[in-house]
């Protein structure tokens, strides 16, 4: 299938969706976030993908929500609309594992887009932010949830309340990104850790998003039971009796996904 706003490529059991609204900093428009949420459709049903890279470009990631297309908007027309939900829900539900890649401004939907990936990877000219309060609204795909969940109350409240920009140094120290990388092998790094979770089993691998994910929704003793009865469930796979002769036997795992 063919995209407007996205360009995606798919190599090595791994697939590379890209923004593609350079024009205006891949701000994220409607046809944008409907594209979105089918092409993770799309991916979590390939069975050729097993790791999603989404990136921008060196200027942005993105940059926010499209104003002039939202401007004209009333509350009834969000709320009957209930304008993002569909598309974000489409996002959500893939099961592949999707590292967010940054450069540039990952502001508002940008920034909130990145949270909903399992990691960011960004570059050192990653700017984080949620600018919603100069504009006189706030955030609504989770910059006061996923934000504060991640970077903890004080951080979140004053993001959400000034619209201060959080560089790439603050974002590691404050567990908002993964890792740093030069802005000139940020794509290329990014496929190659989604490579390196290509190769695992992925019964596992979704059996550890998953896991990982219950953790921000559940107390911590239901959290560590359901990754225990996961843990155990994983010894019914082919995968689990490969993966443990091949550590025993010194050689490289070859998981079948059974």
């Amino acid at each position: 299938m063919t995209y407007s706003t996205l360009i995606v490529e798919i190599n090595n059991n791994v697939a590379l969706v890209q923004f593609n609204r350079p024009e205006v900093m891949n701000a994220l428009n409607a046809e944008l976030l409907g594209e979105l949420g089918q092409v993770m459709t799309d991916l979590g049903a390939n069975p050729k993908v097993r790791a999603i890279v989404l990136t921008g470009n060196d200027k942005a990631f993105a940059a926010g929500a499209d104003i002039k297309e939202m401007q004209d908007n009333s509350f009834v027309d969000m709320f009957t609309k209930d304008f993002l939900t569909d598309d974000m829900d489409r996002f959500l539900k893939c099961r592949k594992p999707i590292i967010a890649a940054v450069s540039g401004y990952a502001l508002g939907g940008g920034c909130e887009l990145a949270m909903m990936c399992d990691f960011i990877l960004c570059s050192e000219t990653a700017k984080f932010g949620q600018p919603e309060i100069n504009i006189g609204v706030m955030a609504g795909l989770g910059g006061t949830q996923r934000l504060t969940r991640i970077v903890g109350k004080s951080k979140a409240m004053e993001m959400n309340l000034t619209g201060r920009l959080m560089d790439a140094e603050e974002a590691e120290r404050s567990g908002l990104v993964s890792r740093i990388i030069p802005a000139e092998n940020l794509v290329a790094e990014a496929l190659k850790t989604a490579g390196q979770i290509a190769a695992k089993s992925s019964i596992a691998v979704m059996a550890v998003k998953e896991s990982v994910n219950r953790a921000y929704e559940t107390s911590q003793s239901e959290g560590l039971l359901y990754e225990r009865r996961l843990f155990h469930a994983l010894f019914a796979t082919e995968d689990q009796s490969e993966g443990m002769a091949a550590f025993v036997e010194k050689r490289s795992a070859q998981f079948n996904d059974k």
